[in-house]
This record gives structure tokens, C-alpha cells and sequence, in this order.
């Protein structure tokens, strides 16, 4: 102290003990020759120190704590699709049943981020899923039931010739020509099962295809198959050029089962009308084939169903034919970017209708 205050020393701190409490000092000079000393108990101080140090630590370990809460809650709520996705997926491979979806939260829909859309387009891809082998197994049981019935026939037949020693020669031949027929029956019914389970065409087959070429040749093998029918082909000179890119054996086939249809539904000596003609105008032109007959028509219960696979109206239950011939037609006209419907053609019978939305005329081969 003596020496801060003669000069030589600078003021200072130092820790000393009042009256049995610790206490922090400060010496300085104070004029001339004097020294102030000035001290302040320091316990309270250090207490307000350590209470400071206790409640930074306490809202750090619950700032820790509740970040760790909300971090684990929000990458839960934001994985959960993911979760339900997976487990639908597990589901799916362990049950092979595509019917499972992913439970989607009430206001998804509205939501754009990419766990949602991925959600939602998984569920759209097992809708797909679901409706594919739902055809699939309506296809097999519908194919099971369609063959059992020619198959029994077939069976029945061979074993009557099995045992043709009993069996007069008229018989033999009557037994060999029923089993022949019914093998070409299920011969054409295999073929079609196996046209229809084919999901697209063999592209490098694709030409040029001349629909007035195609719906002569089709008409002259319709005259050959049901001679008790006229066919009656009618060509507009505006569309006589007309070609589209295709198959030719599918379009064959295409106008082939429409021609057969028509034939098989309409009265002795009534007109199968076949008609090719120009569709549409300006830029967007085309042609229709147009298939008309004077049968007893298409009833409204039975329009929406006239192109499905073994649909046959209660008229066509006593008639020959598996009812597979205008799904067939359907399946080649939309794999060919065709368009085929059915109506009620004026006057009575039947108007079946493609189009094909192109500009006439032939292309460069």
C-alpha cells in the first residue's frame, strides 16, 4: 500500500478475509503520498457465478433435449410415407396381393413434396397392378370355362371312335367330322387367347398399309366363308388412296372378325354393308371403315359390353363363336392408334365403326 502510495507501484487487486467472509480488494493511489483501499465481499459474487452456470446449463441440456425431441418427431412425420410405403411393399411381396395401399394423411393431397408424390404414384402403379391381374385372372377363368365345354366334346368324340368297331361307317365319319370341327374350334380359341394376351405389335412388321386393298381382300374372303351372305363394298373416292402405318395380317384380322360378326348376326339374304369412306376436315382428316349389318342390333344393356372379352349378348348364346372375336378387333384397333365403336345403325342392326385420324393419301415407303 505504501508503495502505491508513494508512486511505485501501480493499484492492484488482491483477495483478503473481513470479519471471517472472503473479500476482493482494490488498492490505488489517492492524491498525493495517500493510497485508497476499497473491498467488496466476493462470496456473492461467486454464488451469482455458479447460479448463472447452473441455469445455462440447465436451459442448454433441455434446448439439447427438446431439439433431439423435435428433430426424432419431424423425421418421423416427414418419413412417413416412406414407412408405409415399405411395409405396403413388404405386404405385397409377402401376400402377392396387389389390392394393399399406402394410407395417404387427410389433406395430402394438397401436399407437392416428393415423399407425398412418391406415395401417390406407388398407389397408382398398384391400382394399375391390381387391375392388370384382375384381367389376368378374369382372362384364365374365362378361358377355363370356354374350353371346357369343346374339350368335353373332343373327349367324348374320341372315345367314340375308340371304339369304332361298334360304330356303322355313317357314324365314323359323322364322329371324325364333329371331332375335327371342334379341334379347329379349340385351335382358333387358343390362337385368339393367345392374340389377346399379346400387349403390343411387332413393330418391324409395321408398312403401309391401303385400306381400300385391305377391305376388298377382306370382303372377298367373307364371300368365300358365308356364300348365304352378300357383301357389299363401297368405296368413296376420297378416301380410295388412303394408307396407315400397321400390320397388315392384324388389320386382316381386325376387319375379318367385324365381317364375321355381321355375318353371323344377319338374317338369310340380308346385306353386310362394308364402307370406306373420308373422316374429317382441315388439317385433322382421316378414314373410316364402316361395317353394317340387318340383324337384330345392339340393346342398350348390352352396348357398354359389346367389345369386352367373352361377352355374349343372350341373342348370341345359341350362335357358333367363343366372344372373343370383337375384343380381339378392339385390341388391334387401339394398338394401331385406331378408334372402334359400336352402335345402333338406323333402320335396324348393327353399325360398327373405325377411324383412323390421319391425312390421306400414301406415304414414301
Amino acid at each position: 500500500m505504501r508503495e502505491v502510495a508513494a508512486g511505485d507501484r501501480a493499484a492492484y487487486f488482491s483477495n483478503v478475509t473481513l470479519s471471517g467472509h472472503p473479500a476482493r480488494m482494490f488498492t490505488s493511489r489517492f492524491g498525493s503520498g495517500r493510497a485508497l483501499q476499497v473491498a467488496v465481499r466476493s462470496d456473492t459474487v461467486e454464488q451469482g457465478v455458479r447460479q448463472a452456470a447452473r441455469l445455462l446449463a440447465g436451459v442448454g441440456g433441455t434446448g439439447v433435449l427438446l431439439a433431439a425431441v423435435l428433430g426424432y418427431w419431424v423425421s418421423r412425420t416427414g418419413l412417413a410415407p416412406v414407412a408405409r410405403l415399405t411395409a405396403t411393399a413388404e405386404r405385397i411381396a409377402a401376400t402377392r396381393d396387389a389390392r394393399h395401399r399406402i394410407d395417404m394423411p387427410a389433406g395430402s393431397a394438397r401436399r407437392e413434396d416428393e415423399v407425398t408424390r412418391l406415395a401417390t404414384a406407388f398407389n397408382t402403379m398398384l391400382g394399375e397392378l391390381e387391375q392388370s391381374v384382375t384381367a389376368q385372372r378374369r382372362l384364365v377363368a374365362d378361358a377355363s370355362h370356354e374350353l371346357r365345354t369343346p374339350l368335353t366334346a373332343l373327349r367324348t368324340n374320341a372315345d367314340l371312335l375308340a371304339r369304332g368297331d361298334r360304330l356303322t361307317g355313317a357314324q365314323r365319319d359323322r364322329a371324325s367330322g364333329a371331332l375335327q370341327r371342334q379341334l379347329r374350334e379349340v385351335t382358333q380359341l387358343v390362337n385368339d387367347l393367345i392374340e389377346l394376351a399379346r400387349d403390343e405389335e411387332p413393330l418391324p412388321l409395321v408398312e403401309d398399309v391401303s385400306l381400300a386393298d385391305l377391305a376388298a381382300h377382306a370382303v372377298r374372303s367373307a364371300r368365300g366363308h358365308w356364300p348365304d351372305v352378300p357383301f357389299t363394298l363401297t368405296v368413296d373416292p376420297g378416301a380410295a388412296p388412303a394408307h396407315v402405318p400397321g400390320v397388315p395380317a392384324r388389320f386382316s384380322r381386325l376387319l375379318t372378325n367385324l365381317l364375321d360378326n355381321a355375318a353371323k348376326f344377319s338374317p338369310s339374304g340380308a346385306p353386310v354393308e362394308v364402307a370406306l369412306t373420308r373422316s374429317g376436315s382441315g388439317s385433322v382428316q382421316g378414314a373410316e371403315l364402316t361395317v353394317r349389318d340387318h340383324g337384330p342390333g345392339i340393346s342398350p344393356q348390352d352396348a357398354p359390353y359389346v367389345f369386352d372379352r367373352f361377352y355374349r349378348a343372350d341373342s348370341a348364346r345359341a350362335l357358333p363363336g367363343s366372344g372373343l372375336g370383337l375384343a380381339m378387333a378392339r385390341q388391334i384397333a387401339h394398338a394401331h392408334g385406331a378408334t372402334i365403336t359400336a352402335e345402333p345403325a338406323p333402320g335396324g342392326g348393327a353399325l360398327f365403326r373405325v377411324g383412323f385420324e390421319r391425312p390421306p393419301g400414301p406415304k414414301g415407303r
